[in-house]
């Protein structure tokens, strides 16, 4: 179902252009300036709402955030829960992540979060699937051996499927829950959709994913 329109849009995303990045590519092997500082860069990818990005963004004010959003009235409401909250490490993007390799350059991104991505569920949809090798490449462009990929969501066969893609793809899986609001894992902030389902009842599986490709010399 397609999200009704939200009133004033345009007007309210200029009102939030501080903090769009409108042409992203240009800022590419150049973000640590974009920020003025240069702190690790980590940015989600298909941030919805923003409680996830800000809720971060707040917990660790050395980090910069970069959060991606190609539906812009999704991404509306997210920049401007940053701006109430004057937070000056984070910055959004409406794009696709299929162009992350045209907007960062390798070894400018730490760490990747992908929180309840689409499932796609049928077969001839995996392609589609942010954890599909398709992607998994497009991230080697932008990571360094020992960045990593953070993904939860609430839909098992996803999950399933996005352990077998990282395994395959040089990827080491660590912290693996199969209900991570029962686990041990601290610090988590959770995402709109998250919320929900957890109030639903249903499990949130969660992985890290630890990329094991181009060897990392920064100090």
């Amino acid at each position: 179902m397609r999200m009704r329109k939200k009133k004033n849009c345009d007007i309210r995303m200029e009102r939030c252009s501080d903090i769009l990045v409108k042409e992203p590519h240009l800022y590419k092997g150049k973000w640590a300036q974009r920020f003025g500082n240069n702190n690790p860069i980590h940015i989600e990818i298909g941030c919805g709402k923003g409680n996830f990005v800000t809720g971060m963004a707040k917990m660790y004010p050395d980090i910069n955030f970069i959060a991606i959003e190609k539906v812009e009235d999704v991404l509306v409401m997210a920049m401007e829960k940053a701006k109430a909250a004057e937070l000056k490490n984070v910055l959004f993007m409406d794009m696709d992540a299929e162009k992350i390799e045209d907007v960062f350059k390798l070894g400018e991104v730490r760490r990747i979060y992908l929180n309840f991505s689409d499932p796609w569920k049928k077969k001839k949809q995996a392609k589609r699937r942010l954890t599909h090798k398709r992607f998994l490449d497009r991230y080697k462009s932008v990571l360094m051996h020992g960045d990593y990929i953070w993904f939860k969501t609430d839909n098992k066969s996803l999950f399933d499927f996005s352990l077998n893609s990282f395994a395959q793809e040089n990827y080491k899986l660590e912290n693996i829950s199969l209900d991570l609001h029962k686990s041990s894992f601290e610090g988590n902030i959770m995402t709109e959709y998250e919320q929900r389902f957890s109030e639903a009842g249903m499990p949130i599986y969660r992985l890290e994913a630890t990329y094991l490709g181009w060897e990392d010399n920064r100090k």
